[in-house]
């Protein structure tokens, strides 16, 4: 008894390092949706303006906000909400006879200000916000609350607004295909394939372009396995679109642009973007790899920062956009959207990063705020994905897996093999998680690809974090395990980890002591959520350490030399840097 509970402690203290408890908890559900009255007050109002949003084909628009209640108060607030209709009526179940009488309002926002944002809100009731809307395929209203987010009361609704063409395909997000020579094209659009044609039209820089349509998915309420997901988070996820580029010759300039052919032949255009395509197997050129986690998202107007949750993220977002012209490929290894369960920031998020994900391969891994949730076949039992249980981060976002509920899979690149595996799903010998990260790692011909990379989002490795060090394991409680032995046989060259908030550096190491063939293991976590603290004195094989926000990046020009740096996102600049070093014959 005593060992399960030691383990049970050392479990609950994994999940409090990743953001359970405390600063872990989304904004939106700081609401009480299901408390709110409505209480029209016919001496407060709302305005927003301008009511059509981008006129000329924009994403995003600025919106401003006038507003005016007779007695303000200091936790008044206002809520964006999309569909504009966010009354019962919109309830499920509201309207059918017999029914209990159901909440008031049972939507949460997509995101809110506090009134007293604006300057003398406090002594005149009167006020205006500036709110920076996306194109998220449905029409938007504002509502000012009194009563704060405990027993919030609507009492005034603005005029509808909306983008000019709302179901407009927006958002592409580039990944590698099964093959090196195959990328894929994934976007979100309000067009069901019964109503438009989704195409991909792509070609050479300089050659003519060819058209390749498109699968179309999409996922219910009834999808999702928990709360707030398919309750007070839900919104619809439109129609999402993935396309799949064959036949790419190696490292190439592409150019595309997503679109839908209506019936009467007429295309609905995204604008036109371009990519580099991969290096074949083997292929000895410049190959640049941007690695974080737990990025999450923001939003740049200053809304929803209750307890200032991911205060990096749009600066580790920024700085990879800044260093764009110097990156190939991208993995987000765990903890994307940080949407726990409230669906309209998976739109919110796919738009923060879409300068990235429209030009390189953006590769991701399952973490615990997409998979986790009780009796849902996640390895853990937490529940850090509010209901989501994975379905809309393997909705939109493609990746190669065989099984897309199993999100562990191969990726080559050039010199490169990556191994990524999915922490959430039973690693351990004997698994077919297991047999998958063996097969992976031992089929790599290394004098193709010297360089063979292991990824996951918990750390299965090693870490000195606080409670990873208090629960003596150093990493994942039975995270090594199974798996040192395979790093060790089959040479892997570097691992890489998100989860924990921070960035640390091993020396090359087996069974927890340096040595001159073993895997160096990096945490680079610190992408955007709050920092980790780490233990007070740093265990032998810990090299660097550093509670800062930033990412990894690696980079190889032959299969000799691989240089590996951490970049603090606030300048850009280099703070940890080392290169590995490998003799040709033992390659």
């Amino acid at each position: 008894m005593r060992g399960r509970g030691l383990l049970f402690l050392a479990l609950s203290l994994a999940f409090a390092a990743c953001g359970v408890a405390g600063h872990g908890v989304h904004p939106l559900s700081r609401i009480a949706v299901h408390r709110a009255r409505v209480a029209l007050d016919a001496s407060a109002a709302v305005r927003a303006s301008p009511k059509l949003l981008g006129s000329r084909g924009e994403d995003t628009h600025w919106v401003t906000v006038d507003f005016h209640v007779p007695h303000p108060s200091d936790d008044d607030w206002i809520g964006v909400f999309s569909p504009s209709e966010f009354n019962a009526s919109t309830c499920p179940g509201s309207q059918s006879s017999g029914q209990i009488q159901g909440p008031d309002i049972c939507s949460a926002p997509i995101k809110y200000q506090l009134a007293n944002y604006s300057s003398g809100y406090a002594q005149s009731g009167k006020g205006t916000l500036k709110f920076q809307l996306i194109n998220q395929r449905q029409d938007f209203s504002f509502g000012l609350f009194t009563g704060g987010f405990s027993n919030p009361t609507l009492v005034a609704v603005s005029n509808k607004i909306a983008f000019a063409n709302p179901k407009a395909p927006v958002y592409p997000r580039l990944a590698l295909g099964k093959t090196w020579n195959e990328m894929t094209v994934t976007w979100t659009s309000g067009y069901d394939s019964s109503d438009a044609s989704p195409i991909v039209e792509w070609g050479m820089e300089g050659s003519p372009p060819v058209r390749t349509t498109a699968d179309t998915s999409t996922f219910g309420r009834e999808s999702l396995c928990g709360e707030p997901a398919n309750t007070v988070g839900w919104r619809d996820p439109g129609f999402i679109h993935t396309a799949f580029l064959k036949n790419l010759r190696s490292d190439k300039a592409y150019h595309y642009k997503i679109g839908h052919m209506l019936h009467n032949g007429e295309v609905i255009w995204g604008k036109p973007k371009s990519f580099k395509s991969a290096p074949y197997p083997g292929q000895r050129s410049l190959q640049r790899v941007v690695i974080f986690g737990d990025l999450g998202k923001a939003e740049r107007d200053g809304s929803n920062e209750y307890q200032n949750f991911q205060p990096a993220s749009l600066n580790t977002t920024d700085a990879v956009i800044r260093d764009l012209d110097n990156t190939d490929i991208v993995f987000h290894i765990g903890d994307i959207s940080y949407a726990n369960g409230y669906l309209s920031q998976w739109d919110q998020f796919t738009q923060q990063v879409e300068p990235i994900t429209s030009r390189v391969p953006y590769m991701l891994a399952s973490g615990n705020h997409e998979r986790d949730f009780p009796n849902s076949g996640s390895f853990y039992n937490g529940t850090d994905s509010g209901g989501e249980c994975g379905v809309p981060a393997a909705t939109m976002y493609y990746v190669p897996t065989e099984n897309r509920a199993n999100y562990w899979y191969m990726a080559d690149y050039g010199m490169f093999r990556f191994c990524v595996a999915d922490s959430e799903h039973d690693w351990r010998e004997g698994t077919e998680q297991y047999r998958f990260i063996e097969h992976c790692l031992a089929t790599v011909d290394r004098t193709k690809q010297p360089w063979l990379i292991f990824t996951a989002h918990r750390v299965l490795g090693y870490s000195s974090g606080f409670y990873y060090s208090f629960n003596g394991a150093f990493g994942e409680p039975m995270g090594r395990q199974s798996l040192e032995p395979l790093w060790q046989r089959y040479r892997v060259d570097m691992a890489f980890y998100g989860h924990y908030h921070q960035y640390e550096r091993t020396c090359p190491v087996h069974q927890e002591k340096c040595v001159k063939e073993g895997t160096v293991h990096v945490v680079v976590g610190g992408a955007g959520a709050y920092m980790s603290n780490f233990t007070t004195v740093a265990p032998p094989w810990s090299v660097y350490r550093d509670m800062d926000y930033g990412y990894g990046k690696l980079t190889a020009s032959n299969e000799t030399t691989l240089q590996f740096e951490f970049r603090r996102s606030s300048d850009g600049q280099v703070y940890d840097s080392f290169i590995l070093h490998k003799d040709k014959q033992n390659v």
